[in-house]
């Protein structure tokens, strides 16, 4: 958030966070210091609003990571609605299992293993909600499996689509290069697909928002 807010602004937003959920700070360190790419917690709740606002049945979560996105929505949720999540790290898994238990919303959350091309296509049920937060060489076909999910009038919700301020740098370092051209690419992509309705918000590290058509 540092590259794409002004250091004083992120401290001032901070100041309004509330401190009662000491789980959602401990997946935040955890996520901190072991470098897990987790959501930034502005992004976390403007989704947590937009659950509230849409009051979704299903969502479906592409890349659980530890769950701390997960558990957030889930927490939102109404009675009887539920989160599926995808993801093909172990590691991830377990640490998820073990975070989600301590969540008190166990019961709304459902974990795929695996790679999410291949549990896509399984996938029969449409979802009010997608999130998506994986490989970002893998967001375009991501994408496409994401739409044919997606109800009419449903919401899709990407992360990372200013990836750390370069999409829109003139100058990128080496190393983020190619994924930066992997999320530009996507941009374009996600911008004019023609039955979506999509904008890219400046929250978090760039959100991409997307309604699907109703036609």
């Amino acid at each position: 958030m540092s590259k794409i807010l002004f250091p004083n602004q992120a401290e001032y937003l901070q100041d309004f966070r509330k401190k009662d959920d000491p789980l959602i700070f401990e997946m935040e360190d955890y996520a901190k210091q072991n470098n897990v790419p987790i959501l930034s917690w502005d992004a976390a709740d403007f989704m947590e609003q937009l659950i509230r606002i849409a009051e979704p049945k299903r969502v479906l979560e592409i890349g659980t990571a530890i769950a701390y996105t997960t558990i957030r929505i889930a927490r939102n949720l109404r009675k009887k609605a539920e989160v599926h999540t995808i993801d093909k790290s172990q590691d991830n898994i377990t640490l998820a299992r073990e975070f989600i238990s301590r969540s008190g919303v166990e019961d709304k959350i459902t974990i795929f293993e695996g790679e999410a091309f291949e549990i896509l296509p399984k996938l029969k049920k449409k979802y009010d909600i997608i999130f998506l937060d994986a490989d970002k060489e893998d967001y375009k076909k991501l994408f496409d499996y994401s739409m044919i999910l997606l109800k009419r009038g449903g919401v899709i919700f990407v992360d990372n689509l200013l990836w750390h301020g370069y999409t829109a740098a003139a100058k990128v370092p080496g190393n983020f290069k190619v994924s930066t051209q992997h999320i530009r690419n996507f941009n374009i992509e996600f911008m004019n697909r023609p039955n979506l309705h999509s904008i890219i918000l400046p929250v978090g590290d760039g959100i991409g928002l997307g309604i699907k058509s109703k036609k």
